[in-house]
């Protein structure tokens, strides 16, 4: 893990699977181990994992991989690194999003916000970079029955198939990211 005050502690990128109801639905639609991932900003001295749950908050690091699959994650951080300024600006854009409602839908708006959403609009919205490839929901294999059944359950019979959606996999396969820890 990065050092406590360092720029990278502030701009890393923590992916784990996810024990949540749909999980399993994501990681099959997605053909991704991974289907949750946060951004890791040191608060009070201590690591914290900003990410999108039932509210966008802070989660104690410890707290946050007890939650995933055998307590596992891996750590990526942008290739290139960031300055001490861009880290700032990123954990300040984090107060746009806090307290915001999770998107259970996973639609393309400020309203709600989704877990992969929320780092890839902090890091498009503050620094213009663009991490991973958005993709039409209609990408992803629905054909699944897990995912066919998360799907009738969200949406019924009006699957927003055109849908804008960038996904954890889509972020953790983003060619600007390294692997720091796995």
């Amino acid at each position: 893990m990065p050092a406590p005050g360092s720029p990278g502690a502030m701009a890393t990128s923590f992916f784990h699977t996810s024990r949540s109801a749909q999980s399993v639905a994501i990681q099959r639609a997605t053909h991704s181990r991974y289907s949750h991932v946060g951004i890791i900003f040191i608060r009070e001295g201590q690591p914290h994992v900003f990410e999108a749950i039932a509210t966008v908050r802070y989660t104690p690091l410890a707290k946050w991989t007890a939650r995933g699959a055998d307590s596992r994650y891996v750590v990526k951080r942008l290739k290139r690194g960031l300055t001490h300024a861009q880290a700032a600006r990123l954990r300040a854009s984090a107060q746009r999003f806090a307290g915001k409602p999770y998107d259970l839908y996973f639609e393309w708006s400020d309203a709600r916000i989704y877990c992969s959403e929320l780092i890839w609009k902090m890091y498009s919205q503050t620094l213009g970079i663009e991490l991973g490839e958005l993709q039409k929901l209609r990408e992803f294999d629905l054909a699944d029955p897990a995912v066919k059944a998360k799907m009738r359950e969200r949406y019924g019979t009006r699957v927003p198939l055109e849908e804008p959606v960038i996904s954890p996999a889509a972020i953790y396969d983003s060619p600007l990211l390294k692997t720091i820890s796995d």
